[in-house]
């Protein structure tokens, strides 16, 4: 192989990692002081690189900040994906809430980032929301209306079982001072978050499962 055919992969690895390093970085400020109180400056500097090459990938701080969110959704909503209609119900929804705990668990950065854009209206992220997670999430209720018409799954709304869903796990991340003040564990817990697994399956299952 010449050594010109290996310079374009080593070139567009070296700028993904660029790119991962400056949304690493401003992940930890924007989850911190949201985008209102992180400066551009701090976050090029804990990225390792100059201001200069981070506004060339990310022209301003709004553009960062939404690119920052983007991908917290792809993760966010990775596990949602993942449910289809040839699963069984009830292992589908277990799974489901293994794999949102599992985000809570090593994104929690993230996960309180996501929280604090809704709490203020999602001024930057409205148009995700309206867009591809209403898409997602309207596949994934008619998944779930399927099973209750298969007589699989008890009568609940889907919409409200999604919102269920997500408050319950992602409030393992987004108030995790609190729950380690009350507990004295976290997620990061084994026997901890084996046992939050287990009662948060087991509330759920309970109320969705077919009398």
């Amino acid at each position: 192989m010449k050594s010109d055919d290996v310079k374009p992969g080593r070139r567009s690895r070296a700028v993904a990692a660029k790119r991962a390093a400056i949304l690493e970085a401003a992940l930890a400020f924007f989850s911190q002081y949201g985008i209102h109180g992180t400066s551009l400056d701090k976050v090029a500097e804990r990225a390792d690189v100059s201001k200069t090459n981070l506004l060339y990938y990310y022209p301003s701080k709004e553009v960062l900040y939404v690119a920052v969110l983007k991908e917290i959704l792809d993760v966010w909503l990775a596990p949602l994906r993942a449910l289809c209609h040839d699963q069984d119900p009830l292992d589908a929804i277990r799974k489901y809430i293994r794999l949102k705990l599992e985000v809570s668990r090593d994104h929690p950065q993230a996960s309180r980032l996501f929280c604090l854009e809704m709490l203020q209206g999602a001024p930057l992220l409205r148009g995700e929301l309206a867009g591809d997670l209403k898409a997602l999430v309207d596949e994934k209720a008619a998944i779930v209306e399927q099973w209750i018409a298969e007589g699989r799954l008890a009568g609940v709304q889907p919409q409200h079982l999604f919102f269920l869903l997500w408050a319950t796990t992602q409030h393992y991340a987004d108030f995790a001072s609190q729950v380690e003040a009350i507990t004295g564990q976290t997620l990061n817990d084994a026997a901890f978050f084996e046992q939050t697994l287990e009662n948060v399956q087991r509330m759920i299952i309970e109320g969705i499962r077919v009398r």
